[in-house]
């Protein structure tokens, strides 16, 4: 029996880790991102749809801190902490909001952030007589992960790359056995 040369298989995995770069890269550019001020105040992601979540932070505050903006209810955010908050439904698509940021110092700070709103995928319409909710789409179904998934898992990528190529790794040794068997 012999052994496998390293070359393939290095080949096969620097093919696989590259393959996995530009997903890993779209994903990064489609979810917008953090928003920042510069100073430690941040709004996750950057853009939203109507009726989506941000994540408020406040990182350069050593206390509680306060995040208000005219799309949203206003938010506590414990100090080092941060805080989710539900966008309006009727958040204007295509606009961009300020979100206020107040650090309840003395004397208290203030720091603004943008946020932007992205085209709406669904509407949600409330029954005078049901409390029931449902939702419309006017302007089609809009792709991608839908949220499912929070931030990038670098330890993920790397881990399923790495079984993928010992996968591929075990194929390749497998046909050379065979190879190799029927050759006699």
């Amino acid at each position: 029996m012999r052994a496998i040369p390293v070359t393939p298989v290095a080949l096969l995995g620097a093919a696989a880790l590259a393959l996995s770069a530009p997903a890993v890269t779209a994903y990064a550019a489609t979810t917008g991102g953090p928003s920042t001020s510069g100073s430690g105040y941040t709004v996750t992601p950057s853009v939203v749809a109507p009726g989506g979540q941000v994540t408020l932070a406040a990182k350069g505050c050593s206390t509680t801190a306060t995040a208000s903006s005219a799309v949203f209810d206003t938010v506590t955010i414990p100090t080092a902490g941060s805080v989710r908050a539900t966008v309006d439904w009727d958040a204007k698509p295509g606009a961009a909001y300020q979100v206020t940021f107040t650090c309840n110092t003395s004397p208290s700070s203030t720091a603004t952030v943008n946020l932007t709103i992205s085209a709406a995928t669904s509407t949600p319409t409330a029954s005078s007589t049901s409390s029931a909710v449902s939702t419309a789409s006017p302007a089609g179904v809009q792709g991608g992960l839908g949220g499912s998934i929070d931030s990038v898992n670098s330890g993920k990528i790397v881990a399923g790359t790495a079984l993928a190529v010992a996968a591929a790794a075990g194929t390749v040794f497998m046909v050379r056995r065979r190879k190799e068997s029927r050759s006699h």
